[in-house]
């Protein structure tokens, strides 16, 4: 499959999706948001990879929404061309449009395998939003982070706020928020938004790459379920989330597979061999 904005490379259990667009700065147009989703359902769906490594091209991670679709009439572009109209702030199709830009992203949280993200140079407006929907980012020593949206004169709503207030301290997110400052890659570092620096993107990539494929190693199912219990004890109470893994456990353990070649694999001085997740089953009737 050929696509306007991502090249997809699939290796060694590792799928990685790049942003293509470089000397376009990578803008997010609207193909962006059709394309991005039928990827990672199509990597998820099928079970095509246990890790998902995110980069990009170019001087720039990307400058976030292109302006196209702010003009645009149909899906990523209605609502913000609804904002045209008068009397579109108040109308219902406004929320509906907004809420399927945002499930671009929220596909990455439900993914059943890791996303890792590697930023050079600027991540601005959506990509922000993007970042903040991975499960790791990496960044370049000349990356930084801008919530544009408010530079625009708008408020960022596809799911900066709801995510990046779990990955900062509230006062830098709202400063950030106000002011349309910029996160330099050292600073965000120091908060915890990116796991580590580089001083270049091949390093960067060569140690994202290196941490994608200690990820493969692992049993997929013990790290869907890591990735299930970290997003649900994010949002909800320590008791909470105490009950859920129980529960969780009590139908995905299985100390006849996995944990059984990992106690082989020891006692024989091997790698061990985890099975892949089954595609997901569609419909009822689904074999």
């Amino acid at each position: 499959m050929t696509y306007r904005c991502f090249a997809v490379e699939i290796a060694d259990a590792i799928a990685h999706i790049q942003l293509k667009r470089g000397a376009e700065l990578n803008t997010m147009v609207p193909e962006f948001w059709r394309e991005l989703p039928e990827i990672v359902k199509d990597i998820d769906e099928h079970a095509k990879a246990r890790v998902i490594v995110v980069s990009s091209t170019g001087k720039h991670f990307s400058a976030g929404m292109d302006l196209s679709v702010f003009t645009s009439g149909g899906s990523a572009g209605t609502a913000t061309a609804a904002s045209k109209d008068e009397r579109g702030r108040t109308r219902a199709n406004l929320r509906s449009a907004v809420l399927e830009i945002q499930e671009t992203f929220n596909i990455l949280e439900r993914a059943r395998m890791p996303v890792l993200m590697a930023i050079q140079g600027g991540c601005v407006g959506g990509a922000v939003d993007f970042a903040s929907a991975c499960d790791c980012r990496y960044a370049t020593e000349d990356a930084f982070f801008v919530v544009q949206e408010i530079n625009l004169g708008m408020t960022a709503d596809v799911g900066t706020f709801p995510r990046l207030c779990h990955l900062l301290p509230q006062g830098m997110v709202r400063e950030l928020a106000y002011s349309g400052r910029r996160l330099p890659a050292q600073k965000a570092l120091e908060l915890g938004l990116v796991n580590e620096v580089f001083e270049t993107q091949e390093a960067m990539l060569a140690h994202v790459m290196g941490v994608a494929r200690d990820i493969a190693e692992k049993s997929p199912l013990a790290v869907y379920g890591s990735k299930v219990m970290i997003n649900y004890a994010r949002d909800h109470s320590i008791a909470d989330g105490l009950d859920y893994i129980a529960t969780w456990q009590a139908g995905m353990y299985n100390p006849e597979t996995d944990m059984r070649e990992s106690f082989m694999a020891k006692a024989e001085k091997r790698d061990a061999k985890f099975a892949d997740l089954l595609p997901r089953r569609k419909g009822l009737g689904a074999a």
